[in-house]
């Protein structure tokens, strides 16, 4: 939360139970008002999110509000986006610049947040790719928003095409690609979507995700599938995912039309010639976004 007040309008965060799983992934977003701020999750565990919340306040004096029937969330995202990084424009620091890409030009702040008319956009914390999230009242509509954005967005109403761009990506999100108490953090990419942190206080599930991440073996990892075929039968979560020579590399986590995820042994599954769930064909992608390996460079002797 420190990051909240220090500058940053929003952070991408999860909370775990004591065997350091995943219990509910979230999105914390910094409001006007400095002693409240928003906190988005999946709407199937709102409840139980607030319960959980309410059982550590301990003896804080902090509120935990359900919102959901006052505040919609949106998102705007480019569809078409190939997310080829190496020809995104950068900033002196090196990092992609947002500035009238899926803000219009003169319009981002520094802390990455808009507020107009009861109308909040904030950068997608996770990933710039997702594009924005935008938290409006109940009452606002499409138009009202469009009209703060960029002028050739496009309006749907259909959720499958975000959830198709976000398996494009290889991103998981809610209780239908991170069942609660299954996934680890670090193999739903939670270090690569900046939804950890190595430095902060103890926390519950700290030690197996600490220890996982200073070993530096993650053999595990959400990674994009795209099926040959759209399946013509429904796929379960688990399903194993098999190479030619019948070896299990993986496990099914959700798709929708031809893209779909799986927890993936990364090396295993790029490495096979072909890969199959429940009989149907399946490629597997390494996203681009993923840090970048260091190089390991050898010397002989001889050179010395």
């Amino acid at each position: 939360m420190k990051h909240l007040e220090e500058g940053a309008s929003n952070i991408y965060t999860l909370f775990l139970n004591v065997k350091g799983r995943v219990l509910y992934d979230a999105i914390i977003y910094k409001s006007e008002k400095s002693s409240s701020y928003y906190l988005e999750c999946d709407s199937q565990i709102a409840e139980s999110l607030q319960r959980h919340l309410r059982l550590y306040r301990v003896k804080r004096k902090i509120d935990v509000e359900h919102t959901g029937d006052k505040i919609n969330i949106w998102t705007m995202f480019d569809s078409s986006s190939r997310f080829d990084h190496g020809s995104a424009a950068l900033d002196e620091n090196g990092k992609r610049k947002v500035e009238g890409m899926i803000f219009p030009c003169g319009t981002l702040n520094n802390k990455a947040s808009k507020f107009v008319d009861n109308i909040m956009i904030f950068e997608d914390p996770r990933l710039p790719d997702l594009g924005l999230r935008i938290l409006a009242e109940s009452h606002i509509g499409t138009h009202d928003i469009i009209k703060h954005l960029d002028d050739d967005v496009i309006s749907s109403e259909n959720a499958s095409d975000y959830r198709a761009f976000r398996y494009k990506l290889g991103v998981g999100e809610g209780v239908q690609d991170l069942p609660p108490g299954k996934a680890l953090p670090l193999e739903i990419n939670c270090d690569y979507l900046h939804g950890v942190s190595f430095h902060k206080g103890c926390y519950i599930g700290q030690e197996l995700t600490a220890r996982t991440y200073h070993t530096g073996v993650v053999r595990k990892r959400l990674m994009p599938l795209t099926f040959e075929n759209i399946a013509d039968k429904p796929l379960s979560y688990d399903e194993k995912i098999l190479d030619q020579s019948g070896n299990v590399v993986g496990k099914f986590r959700g798709y929708t039309e031809k893209h779909g995820l799986g927890l993936m042994r990364i090396n295993e599954s790029l490495s096979a010639q072909q890969l199959n769930v429940a009989g149907v064909n399946v490629k597997v992608t390494k996203p681009a976004w993923w840090p970048q390996e260091p190089q390991k460079e050898t010397i002989s002797a001889k050179d010395t």
